[in-house]
Formats: C-alpha cells, sequence, structure tokens
C-alpha cells in the first residue's frame, strides 16, 4: 500500500468519525456569512413589528424590491400607517459605530480591526426616494429609519431616526400625528404589492448582481477623457462669450443634456 493510499484511508476513517463536527463547522460559518447576518437582523425587526405594533394599525411589508431607472433598490421594510410611511434599512453589526450624517462613510471598530461602511442613512435616501416616488407621497409622509441589532454600541452621537434595536419601536410610536387617510392606505397597500418585484431568491440573487457591478464600477478608475457626471466622453470647446472668451475648455458631448465641464490643464 503506497502513502497515498494510506492518507485516503485515513481521511475516510476522519470523515466516518467526525462526520457531525464538519456539519457543525459548516453550519456555524453560513450563520456568520453577510446573507445570514443580515437575515437574522431582519428577523429581528419583524418579530419586534409582530410583537409590539398594532396590526390594525400598521402593516409590515419585507424585503420590497423595487425596479430604478438603473436596476433595482432593495428595502428591508417598510411600515405603512395612518402616521406614515416607514422606510427602515437594518445593519446586523457589532462592535463600536462612529459617524455623522454627512459623512460618506462610517466606521465600525471591533479590538484593532476597522472596517469602513456605506453611510446607511445615504443608503437608505434613494430607498425612500424611489419609495416616495412609487406611491406619489409627499416627503413629509415618508420616514427613514436605520436599525442597529446586534452586539454594537455607537459611539459618536446620532440624529434621533438611527437607533438601536429597542429604539426601533419607540421612533415608530413618537409619529403620534395621523397624516395619511384610509383611503390613501389602501391605495398605498395596492401601490406596493402592484410595483414590488415578486419577492423570491431569483429577484435578490439578481438584486446582488446588479450592486456587485455597482461598487465595480466606483473602484474601477475614472477616464480621464470621459465626464464625470454622465460617463460621456469629453470633447474640445471654445468658449464664444464672457470672460473666457476664446479659450478652451472640456465639454460633455452629451450637451445640452449634460453641462459639466473641465478646465484644460
Amino acid at each position: 500500500m503506497d502513502v497515498s493510499q494510506i492518507l485516503i484511508q485515513a481521511f475516510a476513517s476522519s470523515v466516518s468519525d467526525y462526520w457531525w463536527l464538519i456539519l457543525l463547522l459548516i453550519f456555524v460559518a453560513f450563520l456568520k456569512s453577510p446573507f445570514m447576518k443580515g437575515v437574522l437582523g431582519e428577523f429581528q425587526v419583524n418579530l419586534a413589528a409582530k410583537f409590539f405594533l398594532d396590526k390594525n394599525i400598521y402593516r409590515l411589508f419585507k424585503n420590497v424590491t423595487l425596479p430604478t431607472e438603473d436596476g433595482t433598490t432593495q428595502i428591508d421594510h417598510v411600515i405603512v400607517s395612518r402616521y406614515g410611511v416607514f422606510v427602515i434599512e437594518t445593519k446586523n453589526m457589532k462592535g463600536w459605530i462612529f459617524g455623522s450624517p454627512q459623512q460618506k462613510n462610517w466606521t465600525q471598530k471591533i479590538y484593532r480591526h476597522t472596517n469602513l461602511f456605506q453611510n446607511p442613512l445615504h443608503q437608505n435616501y434613494k430607498h425612500t426616494q424611489t419609495l416616495q416616488s412609487a406611491l406619489e407621497l409627499d416627503p413629509g409622509n415618508v420616514f427613514s429609519l436605520v436599525v442597529f441589532v446586534g452586539d454594537s454600541t455607537f459611539k459618536t452621537p446620532m440624529p434621533d431616526n438611527v437607533v438601536n434595536a429597542g429604539g426601533y419601536i419607540r421612533f415608530i410610536n413618537s409619529k403620534m400625528q395621523p397624516i395619511l387617510s384610509d383611503s390613501e392606505i389602501m391605495a398605498i397597500y395596492s401601490k406596493i404589492e402592484s410595483g414590488r418585484l415578486e419577492p423570491s431568491i431569483k429577484t435578490h440573487r439578481e438584486h446582488v448582481k446588479h450592486v456587485k457591478t455597482i461598487i465595480e464600477e466606483k473602484q474601477r478608475p475614472a477616464d480621464v477623457n470621459s465626464c464625470h457626471k454622465c460617463g460621456k466622453p469629453m470633447v474640445m470647446r471654445t468658449a464664444r462669450s464672457g470672460a473666457n472668451q476664446g479659450k478652451q475648455f472640456l465639454g460633455c458631448s452629451g450637451f445640452p443634456k449634460c453641462r459639466a465641464m473641465r478646465q484644460v490643464s
């Protein structure tokens, strides 16, 4: 018996003796995956809504994927009530969280490890704008809410609409002035159901693929000859009037729809 056969037999014996341990390790790794963290975080929000919000007043929509001009946007939760429409972004994170409404990226710190992530308020802004447009609502009727679940602690002051799991229900209950009629609420229900893409694994995968494409495009070095606004080629132009008359500059070939310009170095 050669060495390879001995190793194969030893491996087979280990697998048969410790198969349960291998399955356990795979299961633990799955629970720690970003996908499962998102699922568990959303589950906590769903559970809180079920037990602490009156079903006769508040209706919860989960995983609402809406088409947009450049693809899709996926909203974790939408809660509709006479007190407004709440658009909820869930973050399942641990450690210290640093950030402010104006910053592009926030910081997660776990001991000596530091991680940057997109400002969830900016992330949820697109959600609220898309939903507001789809439902034809006034801005004052839509509330953006970011909920952090998991073992995380805010280390910088946060606005009222960025909360830990415990503050999520309190924020919703703080809105006590009715602003939507029963007929408006029924119309919103109908528009969400008819306008959303079918909640399915396929829809989720296509949305994830779309998000990855956007991230890759942002990380790709910009072409110096491309417009920084729309991506179309820049062309050499000459100013015909004004203080810079006769001087050359780079203007977007998409003019007049895009009026971006750049000085010639």
